[in-house]
């Protein structure tokens, strides 16, 4: 671990230390935004499962308002025509998210995060941990995990886990404890730390 830790430091003390600050800031301004930016920040976040984050960077660009506006049908063929992977189910758990439109900031600001990813999971169809932890880094919540695939082959590759056959919830948790122990030795957010573990993986600082 420590190992790790000293590559995370390293790189925040390098000029990629700049650009993940900004990221972060970026972060900030977002959660503090209008509810329809929330909402699209977290359809970019529902786009995610199974895709990379590039692709879904240029869905979120390429139908904008359209998470907001367009029908279910014309939402599908939208993303159909940007070349997204399973447009017609994405489409469904856009338009049934809309429902929460109104909600999100008061979410948001009702608890701690486990508590208000619980809420995301529990009631958003088609988010897991993952992309509702996503959704909310994303949003200015720096104290979870987006364990992905990127982040497990890390750690197995450095000796800290072993690779899960599958990522249940209590494997999940597990995971994100080993970054938390990585995050305050390394003394930063699980959230920073994610953008650098990312960075080391893909050699790339994304949203």
């Amino acid at each position: 671990m420590d190992s790790l830790v000293s590559d995370v430091v390293a790189l925040r003390d390098s000029w990629v230390g700049e650009l993940v600050e900004s990221r972060l800031s970026e972060f900030r301004e977002a959660g503090s935004s209008t509810p329809s930016r929330l909402f699209r920040e977290l359809c970019f976040c529902l786009t995610t499962a199974n895709c990379s984050a590039e692709s879904c960077l240029v869905v979120l660009d390429g139908v904008g308002d359209g998470f907001l506006l367009l029908s279910e049908d014309e939402l599908s063929s939208r993303l159909r025509e940007l070349g997204y992977r399973f447009p017609n189910r994405r489409a469904s758990f856009i338009v049934e998210a809309r429902s929460h439109i109104s909600s999100l900031e008061g979410v948001l600001s009702s608890g701690d995060s486990g508590e208000v990813r619980d809420w995301l999971v529990g009631n958003v169809k088609g988010l897991g941990l993952k992309e509702a932890s996503h959704f909310l880094r994303n949003v200015g919540f720096f104290d979870v995990a987006i364990v992905d695939f990127h982040i497990v082959d890390l750690l197995v590759e450095r000796g800290l886990i072993k690779r899960p056959k599958t990522l249940t919830r209590g494997m999940y948790l597990e995971v994100e404890g080993v970054l938390r122990k990585i995050a305050d030795k390394a003394r930063m957010s699980l959230g920073e730390l994610d953008l650098y573990l990312w960075y080391l993986e893909t050699g790339k600082v994304l949203k």
